[in-house]
């Protein structure tokens, strides 16, 4: 379970990305007819940025649902090989996953109140 909710952390963090940051990125650099070819020919993604609330909302919720369950794992003990690699793993990927959620929440959120 707790691998699962792990990788969806990260999952929705991408989320926000696809949604939010990169578009506004994109605009930003010059690039805006990018993302309106990319609308265009994919417009599920519009859903995205009108449910953008909700995907953060999740997305947040996912990563302390994990940060949670990974200090509750450090006390375990492992049985095998395996959940030692798993453990290595996850710190540095919870962190990635925060990055990018930050990320995103900054060219979603802050960023248009400043310009």
């Amino acid at each position: 379970m707790k691998k699962v909710i792990g990788w969806f952390s990260l999952f929705t963090s991408f989320g926000t990305l696809i949604c939010c940051a990169i578009p506004s990125l994109l605009v930003l650099i010059g690039f805006g007819s990018i993302v309106a070819g990319f609308v265009g020919k994919y417009p599920q993604f519009i859903w995205l940025s009108e449910n953008k609330g909700w995907i953060f909302t999740f997305s947040i919720t996912m990563l302390m649902l994990s940060f949670f369950m990974q200090r509750l794992s450090v006390k375990k003990d492992c049985e095998d090989g395996y959940c030692e690699v798993t453990k290595s793993w996850a710190t540095p990927v919870w962190w990635v996953t925060l990055s990018i959620n930050i990320f995103g929440l900054f060219w979603a959120y802050i960023l248009p109140q400043l310009i």
